[in-house]
Parts: C-alpha cells; sequence; structure tokens
C-alpha cells in the first residue's frame, strides 16, 4: 500500500513555523490568507488584542461567481484593503499561511497592494 502525504499537514507545520516569526499588532496587523478549492478569504488581524479587524472572502451572498481562480482572489484583495482602508490601516504584514506565494496567494497580494496597502 502506498501512503500518502497530508499536504494540509504540511502546509500547517510551515504555517507554525512562520508564524513564530511574524506577528500582527495594533499599529501594523497581519494579513492571513485562507485558500481552499473553491473560496479564498483573507482577514486582518491584531494578535496583541486577539481580534480580527477586518476580513473579506468569497464565499457568502457578496461575490457572485467561482471563487477558486485568480480573478476572485484579486477581488478578495482590493475588498479588504478598500475595508482597511476605511478602518485607517495602511501599513500590513503578509502571513501566507504557509500557502506557496504563487497564484491565487500572490494574486490576492497584488490585488491588496493595488488597493492601497503596504508591506
Amino acid at each position: 500500500m502506498v501512503s500518502r502525504k497530508d499536504k494540509n499537514l504540511a502546509r500547517v507545520k510551515r504555517h507554525k513555523r512562520v508564524r513564530k516569526n511574524i506577528s500582527g499588532t495594533a499599529a501594523c496587523p497581519r494579513l492571513v490568507v485562507y485558500r481552499s478549492n473553491a473560496n479564498i478569504s483573507a482577514q486582518i488581524i491584531d494578535d496583541v488584542a486577539g481580534k480580527t479587524l477586518v476580513s473579506a472572502s468569497t464565499f457568502g451572498k457578496n461575490y457572485d461567481g467561482n471563487g477558486g481562480n485568480k480573478v476572485a482572489a484579486r477581488a478578495v484583495g482590493k475588498d479588504i484593503a478598500e475595508k482597511a482602508l476605511a478602518m485607517n490601516i495602511t501599513e500590513v504584514v503578509f502571513d501566507r499561511g504557509g500557502y506557496l506565494y504563487h497564484g491565487r496567494v500572490s494574486e490576492l497580494a497584488d490585488g491588496a497592494r493595488e488597493g492601497g496597502l503596504k508591506f
């Protein structure tokens, strides 16, 4: 019997390794990405207070279309940047969530930069 590696377990291990060095504060919160096959979501988190400040995702009633492609990821990035600027958040630390900085994750980051966030 062939044993397969658990991809999500490997991602979680990478995320824990990254989280040792990245932390969000009130002055510079953390922009974290979660990606599934069908959707993508992002949150801006203040780790000191333990609160989610802003969130955006492709699931729910506010988004039409396919949530699992690059176009959707860029739209989520622009949406979270718009919400963050409304709360006077201009600078964040990017947390890729253990995913490779490639494809939908990089598109979300580019959309957030286009929306006005700095990281």
